[in-house]
C-alpha cells in the first residue's frame, strides 16, 4: 500500500511538472492558464482602429496567449480605466494605442507591476516607464502625401506667375504622429511654396515645430465634423476669393469630410481640389477609384498588428525580437522617432505605400477589406 502510495506521488508531481513545462513554452501563465495579453485602443470612430483590436486579438490567440480588447472613445481617463482593469485581471503585457499622453500615468502603474508596454502606432510621450514602440514610418507616410500632391498638381511643371493654392489640416496634437505626418509632407511642399509656386492660403507652420500655426491647423482627435467646420469656415474666409487647388488632409477620414465642404460649394461642383489621405479606408480608395479624394496612403495594419504580438511573444519569451518586413528607427537615422521626451525608446517601423488611382487595388488584393466592405464599395 506504501509502495502504491509513493507512485501515485511521483506521477502527480511528474505530471505537475509537465504540465508548467508545457505552459512556459506556449506563452501561458505560470499560475495555471494562457498568459493575458491588454489590448488598449484609442477610439472607435476612425474605423482603422476597430479592425487593429479586432487583428491584435487574432494574432495573440493565434500563440496560445488570452487577448483583452478595450476601445476608449477617444477618452484618456477611460483608457486608463480600462488599462487598470487589464493589470488587476493579472495581463503581463500592454499594447497601448493611446489617446493621449494622459497614458503615462497608466503605463507607469504598469511599470510598478512588472507588465511590459509596446506603444502601438502612436508614441507615448513624457514616459520613461516603457521600452517598446511599433509604428510604420511616419515621415514617409507625410512624404507619400506630399508626393501624392505634387503629382496631382504637376508641381514640377507649375510656375510662379501661375501658382497653385493650397490649404493645410493636420492631425490631432495629442498625436505625436500628427507631427511627423506633417514635417514628411512639408519636406516635399516646402521647396515649392519658397519658390512662389504654391501658395498658402490659410495657416502656415513650415513644420510643425511652428506650435502656434500647427495648432490653427490641428484636428482635436482626429474629428471629422471639427474638419468638415474648419474647411467650411475657409471657404467662406481666407478661401472665399481663390479657387483651391489642393488640400493637404493628413487621413481618409478628415478627407472624406473635407471633400463633403467642398461638394456643397458651387465653386468646386465641377473639380475638386487635390486631396490626399491615408489609412486605406474602404470608403477612400472607392472614391479614388472614381475620381473623388485623389491620394492615400495604404499602412497594412494587419501586418502592423502581427508584428505587434511577435515582439510581444518576443518579449514575454525573453527574446531578441526579430520581425519580419520592420527596422529599427535608429538603424535608418530616424532615431528621433522614439523620443518620448524622457528616453528613447526601441521604435520598429513598417513600410508604408503610396495608392493613388493607378494602383488603388495594392489594399485590396492584398485582402485588407471585410466581405462586407468589398461588397459596399465593389471591390
Amino acid at each position: 500500500m506504501k509502495r502504491l502510495l509513493v507512485v501515485l506521488i511521483v506521477l502527480m508531481v511528474s505530471a505537475a511538472l509537465f504540465a508548467g513545462g508545457q505552459q512556459g513554452s506556449s506563452g501561458a501563465a505560470a499560475g495555471g492558464g494562457a498568459t493575458l495579453i491588454g489590448l488598449a485602443m484609442p477610439e472607435t470612430h476612425v474605423e482603422r482602429w476597430v479592425k487593429d483590436g479586432s487583428t491584435l486579438k487574432a494574432q495573440a490567440e493565434s500563440k496560445g496567449y488570452r487577448a483583452e480588447v478595450a476601445y476608449a472613445d477617444a477618452d484618456q481617463a477611460k483608457q486608463n480605466q480600462q488599462i487598470g482593469s487589464f493589470l488587476t485581471q493579472g495581463a503581463r503585457l500592454l499594447v497601448v494605442g493611446q489617446v493621449n499622453d494622459g497614458v503615462a500615468s497608466a503605463v507607469a502603474d504598469a511599470a510598478k507591476d512588472g507588465v511590459a508596454v509596446i506603444a502601438y502606432d502612436r508614441i507615448i510621450q513624457n514616459s520613461a516607464d516603457y521600452d517598446y514602440y511599433i509604428t510604420f514610418n511616419n515621415f514617409k507616410v507625410g512624404q507619400f502625401q506630399g508626393q501624392g500632391l505634387e503629382q496631382g498638381l504637376n508641381l514640377k511643371a507649375a510656375t510662379a506667375a501661375n501658382p497653385k493654392y493650397i490649404t493645410f489640416f493636420a492631425g490631432s496634437p495629442t498625436d505625436g504622429n500628427a507631427f511627423f505626418f506633417f514635417d514628411g509632407a512639408m519636406d516635399i511642399l516646402n521647396p515649392y511654396i519658397k519658390s512662389g509656386v504654391l501658395k498658402v492660403v490659410g495657416p502656415y507652420p513650415e513644420t510643425s515645430k511652428d506650435t502656434a500655426n500647427f495648432q490653427r491647423i490641428a484636428t482635436e482627435n482626429w474629428s471629422a465634423p471639427i474638419a468638415k467646420a474648419r474647411m467650411e469656415n475657409l471657404l467662406a474666409g481666407d478661401a472665399r476669393d481663390v479657387t483651391l487647388d489642393a488640400v493637404l488632409a493628413p487621413n481618409d477620414t478628415l478627407a472624406r469630410a473635407i471633400i463633403e465642404a467642398l461638394r456643397a460649394d458651387a465653386k468646386y461642383a465641377d473639380k475638386l481640389p487635390i486631396v490626399c489621405g491615408q489609412d486605406a479606408e474602404a470608403a477612400s480608395i472607392a472614391s479614388i477609384r472614381d475620381g473623388g479624394q485623389y491620394v492615400t496612403v495604404f499602412k497594412d495594419t494587419g501586418k502592423l498588428a502581427e508584428a505587434a504580438i511577435i515582439l510581444a511573444d518576443a518579449i514575454l519569451k525573453g527574446q531578441t525580437p526579430s520581425i519580419p518586413g520592420a527596422v529599427l528607427a535608429s538603424d535608418i537615422g530616424l532615431s528621433s522617432i522614439g523620443d518620448t521626451g524622457k528616453k528613447t525608446v526601441k521604435a520598429y517601423l513598417l513600410e508604408p505605400v503610396m495608392i493613388t488611382r493607378d494602383n488603388y487595388k495594392v489594399p485590396i488584393d492584398a485582402g485588407f477589406y471585410t466581405a462586407q466592405e468589398k461588397s459596399t464599395y465593389n471591390f
